[in-house]
């Protein structure tokens, strides 16, 4: 099967045309339905346009008849933001659809995600109150924004994720994601989950003990080191390797939203085009399985 940005983005609106079905609604059906939207959503992601008005300008004359209908830039903006909920389901459905969905290992770990720079943005901000500053260690700096924290498999392949303001511990959080969840682990018995420093806890360790998972992470530089962190390192960077998939070919840090449903729909947005491309190179057999070269031009 030809691997280009076309075959990718007709697949993914059958595929979600077929899940959702006809959906029963209430007055006129929409112009450009949610199985269009999520995928012309996508396209955008995958292409690096980071302007809605810019990308509404660039279809017509790039993806000739790809889409018969696109509204105004308004519309779409609307559009995206209340289809939040089903970024979320299809994000879910496209990864149980993988046979990357039953790996009994996950790879935990949180990243930034900047929302704004000067201090004026950060007072009158409608992220105010969520959005907060925090430092990344990573690059030796401060910002003002949120955390992405994400749960995913050695590919790549996304399970679970959460924002949430960055002066939050990051073990809470992960005790939270899985609570709100509870069936993804009770699915898989003899769960590994494997993140970095930042999650040592007895607390966490107790927490998930309970829960039949065990969490292994590097030791500090005082404590013995537990069996098997010599393995560590080599995984522990697949959630860097991912966390820079997001932010340098899908543009995390650029999504330009400005108030809390935006940025969750944008971030959701670059989640499903990732979750996309690896549902898309797995159906197709292709070597790499988190490679997006085929479908940024």
């Amino acid at each position: 099967m030809t691997n280009d940005l076309n075959t990718l983005l007709t697949a993914l609106y059958v595929r979600i045309d077929d899940w959702l079905g006809e959906s029963p609604r209430l007055g006129r059906p929409p112009r450009l339905t949610d199985a269009e939207l999520l995928t012309l959503a996508v396209a955008q992601v995958l292409l690096g346009v980071h302007s809605q008005a810019r990308w509404l300008r660039y279809v017509p004359a790039h993806l000739p008849g790809a889409f018969p209908y696109l509204p105004g830039q308004s519309g779409y903006n609307k559009r995206l933001h209340k289809a939040l909920p089903l970024f979320k389901r299809v994000i879910r459905a496209l990864a149980c659809d993988t046979d990357l969905w039953d790996d009994p290992l996950w790879v935990a770990d949180s990243t930034p995600v900047e929302c704004g720079r000067s201090r004026p943005t950060a007072r009158r901000s409608e992220l105010a109150g969520w959005a907060g500053y925090g430092y990344c260690r990573s690059h030796s700096r401060w910002f003002w924004g949120l955390r992405l924290h994400l749960i995913c498999t050695p590919a790549g392949l996304p399970i679970t994720w959460a924002l949430a303001t960055p002066n939050i511990d990051e073990r809470r959080v992960l005790m939270a994601v899985i609570e709100h969840d509870p069936n993804l682990v009770a699915e898989r018995p003899g769960l590994l989950i494997i993140a970095d420093k930042g999650y040592i806890s007895a607390e966490l360790d107790a927490f998930l003990a309970e829960r039949g998972v065990r969490l292994l992470r590097p030791s500090y530089r005082n404590r013995t080191p537990r069996p098997g962190e010599e393995l560590l390192k080599p995984i522990r960077q697949l959630i860097e390797s991912v966390n820079d998939t997001l932010k340098g070919q899908l543009d995390l840090e650029l999504h330009g939203a400005r108030t809390a449903i935006g940025v969750g729909a944008r971030i959701a947005q670059r989640i499903l085009a990732l979750t996309t491309a690896i549902w898309h190179n797995r159906a197709t057999g292709q070597p790499i399985t988190r490679s997006l070269i085929a479908y940024d031009h």
